[in-house]
């Protein structure tokens, strides 16, 4: 540390899209990035086999960012006579913040919450849910060092601190940053209708008077759709509490009627609350019951399709016979994940934010209209991950920020900081405190 060095932040990806931000945080010879994710854009029709580095880069899937990415991936050495110090941040688990993380050189330490980083490498166990590491099998995912919530983490010149906070993704959390001379808070994804709006405020509280808060504005990017309440898409659902006992209504309203589900596999807590609050038994596919087993030690009815491979720490005495399941009409709330043809007329189908994930990806109107077809109801049970117009400006008057920077939105300009300046980059702008 010099008279002379000052704090600097540089904004790489995620600017005007949902998801993807890639922001480094440097300080003299120390410096740190977050988050490692990836924009999520269905429409390229790219799969893993397909995403090299070139072509993450030429549809700014990912920021170029340099010194962080392994040199095996980029073919470019890291200067490390200009970085003494450096490490990597993930805020959850969602692909839109951890899919790249493989990409990082692996000798940068990378950090998340400690539920986050339990459970990355059972999603990747098949090699289908991150992208690859150079030289490893697609199986392998790098360390990732599960961060004690508030204990400052030193990287040289620059302290991070891991808070516990609320998204629709298990784990999720934000990040305060300090340097010798400044405070910066990213919120990661955020919301205050949750099921933990306690751990929020007390994350803001330490937020205060941030010199610089990095926000996510997911909330705003469809002004156009404020006043859809009306429209096909709309539940009246406000929070997480109000979905559990909209679940348990519709099962208790049809006492003999065929009920499946499906979840976002990492939204783990709004499963386990269905679980626990359902008139029916749950039984969940054979793969999620697995995800549950290996992350949280928690044993709960299964089934498998036909074909599927046996898991061999699922206890053979909670499985469910998939053609008991095609029958039932009363007993059973069911995870259904294919084999829809299969599912009785006139049932009902709980859609929970589950994938596809809504009318943006192409898959989604044939996924709806294949139900109709087979005169099956469709039910999609919404709770966003994020927080709306009016949460944001009351977490932005919690912390009331010198500086606000929206990010990870389609319209960072409709958020507003009445406490001070606003700053709105462009993808590789360097902002110096």
């Amino acid at each position: 540390m010099t008279s002379k060095d000052k704090t600097q932040v540089t904004f790489y990806n995620g600017l005007r899209t949902i998801g993807g931000p890639m922001i480094e945080v440097s300080y003299g010879k120390s410096h740190i990035l977050f988050d490692l994710g990836e924009v999520y854009r269905p429409e390229l029709g790219l799969t893993l086999e397909d995403e090299d580095y070139d072509t993450l880069i030429k549809y700014q899937l990912i920021g170029e960012v340099p010194n962080f990415y392994d040199p095996k991936v980029t073919g470019k050495e890291i200067d490390t006579d200009r970085w003494e110090y450096a490490a990597a941040f993930i805020s959850h688990l969602h692909l839109d913040h951890s899919k790249a993380l493989n990409l990082l050189a692996p000798e940068i330490p990378l950090y998340a919450g400690p539920i986050t980083a339990h459970l990355l490498p059972t999603l990747n166990e098949n090699g289908d849910f991150l992208l690859p590491v150079a030289g490893h099998d697609k199986t392998y995912t790098r360390p990732i060092i599960a961060a004690e919530y508030k204990k400052p983490i030193q990287v040289g010149d620059i302290t991070m601190e891991v808070w516990p906070s609320d998204h629709d993704a298990y784990g999720a959390t934000g990040l305060i940053v300090r340097t010798p001379d400044k405070k910066i808070t990213f919120t990661g994804d955020i919301r205050l209708h949750g099921y933990h709006p306690d751990w929020v405020h007390k994350f803001l509280a330490a937020a205060k008077n941030s010199d610089m808060f990095i926000i996510e504005g997911t909330g705003v990017s469809w002004p156009e759709r404020k006043h859809e309440e009306k429209s096909e898409e709309f539940t009246g659902i406000k929070n997480e509490v109000q979905l559990t006992e909209e679940v348990v209504r519709l099962q208790n309203e049809n006492p003999k009627r065929q009920i499946t589900f499906n979840t976002y596999p990492t939204n783990v807590e709004r499963l386990l609350r269905i679980i626990s609050d359902s008139p029916r038994k749950v039984v969940l596919h054979a793969k999620r019951a697995h995800l549950l087993k290996d992350s949280l030690d928690k044993d709960f009815p299964y089934y498998y399709m036909p074909g599927e491979e046996k898991f061999s720490d699922l206890e053979p005495g909670l499985e469910v016979d998939y053609q008991v399941l095609l029958n039932d009409d009363s007993e059973y709330l069911w995870q259904v994940v294919g084999n829809y043809d299969s599912l009785q007329e006139g049932g009902l189908y709980i859609h929970s934010n589950a994938e596809p994930l809504g009318d943006f990806d192409p898959a989604y109107k044939p996924f709806v209209e294949n139900f109709t077809k087979h005169r099956i109801e469709f039910k999609a049970l919404r709770c966003s991950g994020h927080s709306d117009e009016e949460e944001l400006k009351e977490i932005i008057s919690e912390v009331q920020p010198k500086i606000l920077v929206p990010v990870h939105t389609l319209h960072p300009e409709l958020e507003e900081n009445p406490y001070g300046d606003r700053i709105l980059p462009e993808r590789g702008q360097v902002v110096t405190l």
